[in-house]
């Protein structure tokens, strides 16, 4: 099975591309995207994502503006054999120039939901270090993933009018992953497993000059699962980035966080991170929460629009709920992303700080799947 990638000295295998080189059912390849306001006012997520085993090309777009509904378009096909082919009915990603720029169109459609936005970095690709989690014997994750900042201009179009996105006011992350995930419809093979939990938190952050990025997994206990944290220099326009790539960041030796729960639920109210670099120097960035998006919104936990999940050849469909009236405890309402406030005492800067807990964890007080904070 061949495309036109294949055309190209890219291989890892002796398998042609659109061949994983693992037989895992929850194989995945995913392109994501915020975009916030630097008043921290309005707030956009979009994502796509090949899973190719299971045969399928989805996309979400959503978006959220404070005390208004978040409005969301959702779309699903079978996966094409080209790779390079990323549309959904309405919805496409170009990618304009590698780790430099992409367009994301999606034209009118029933949803009401609609865009044309070009994403600009400002940063180079960041790449994380291999996150693999394990239930039992088994990988239940095993991916890599890149960040990437930069800017946004364009227009967005909801059912409740259009508004327009500047470069000038409008920054985002790029965020790019594949490997093994847990994805689509659960399969139950061979002896039943308790479920398990998941402490993560994810932190790119913008300031004047230079990007501050941090990732954690938990284990129940505050564990060390993964724990990572960068700094990375802003430029001016995508064409100053240079192009070696492995020299920009700077890795810190470890990273710290410390949240504090609205009682009830399991959302920030509050957040602190420490980045402490090679010579042990520590800085504390502390995070103010401006705005909430719900992740069910790109299809995270979302029950009928999940990722991965066999909707038919095409289908497309959308929804608009209102953020303020939600259930924070119910399964799909768990995971969020908050647009923060940042300062570390010298300097602010702007950002987003993504939560799932799921199950037990202790730093926090949570000893069920869903209990809220005391």
């Amino acid at each position: 099975m061949l495309n036109r990638l294949d055309d190209y000295p890219i291989h890892q295998t002796p398998e042609p591309i659109a061949h994983p080189a693992s037989s895992d059912p929850n194989v995945y390849d995913r392109t994501w995207f915020n975009g916030y306001n630097d008043a921290g006012t309005r707030y956009f997520g979009l994502g796509m994502a090949v899973y190719p085993h299971r045969g399928i090309l989805d996309c979400h777009f959503s978006t959220v503006e404070a005390g208004g509904q978040q409005h969301c378009f959702y779309a699903s096909r079978r996966a094409p054999q080209e790779r390079t082919d990323m549309s959904v009915g309405p919805f496409r990603l170009e990618i304009t120039e590698p780790l430099r720029s992409a367009r994301v169109i999606i034209d009118d459609n029933e949803s009401g939901v609609a865009c044309d936005l070009s994403f600009s970095a400002r940063t180079s690709a960041i790449q994380e270090a291999r996150q693999v989690l394990w239930q039992g014997q088994r990988k239940a994750m095993d991916a890599t993933r890149f960040a990437q900042f930069g800017r946004w201009s364009g227009t967005v179009t909801t059912p409740d009018g259009e508004f327009t996105v500047d470069q000038d006011t409008w920054r985002g992350t790029k965020d790019r992953s594949w490997g093994i995930r847990g994805v689509g419809e659960r399969v139950q093979v061979g002896a039943p497993k308790a479920p398990g939990g998941v402490f993560f938190l994810w932190a790119p952050l913008q300031w004047e000059d230079h990007i501050t990025h941090a990732v954690f997994f938990d284990g129940p206990n505050g564990e060390v699962l993964v724990r990572e944290g960068a700094v990375a220099p802003l430029f001016a326009s995508e064409s100053e980035i240079p192009d070696e790539l492995d020299h920009v960041a700077t890795h810190m030796a470890t990273a710290v966080h410390r949240v504090d729960y609205h009682p009830g639920t399991r959302l920030a109210r509050y957040a602190e991170l420490d980045l402490i670099d090679m010579q042990g120097h520590v800085r504390t960035i502390e995070m103010e929460p401006l705005l909430r998006f719900q992740f069910k919104g790109l299809g995270y936990g979302h029950r009928d629009w999940g990722q991965g999940m066999w909707k038919g050849e095409l289908a497309i469909g959308g929804e608009s709920f209102d953020p303020l009236t939600l259930d924070l405890l119910a399964p799909d309402n768990i995971h969020v992303q908050q647009v923060v406030r940042v300062s570390d005492g010298e300097q602010s800067g702007i950002g987003a700080l993504e939560q799932l807990v799921i199950g037990p964890y202790g730093p926090a007080g949570f000893t069920e799947f869903f209990d809220g904070a005391e």
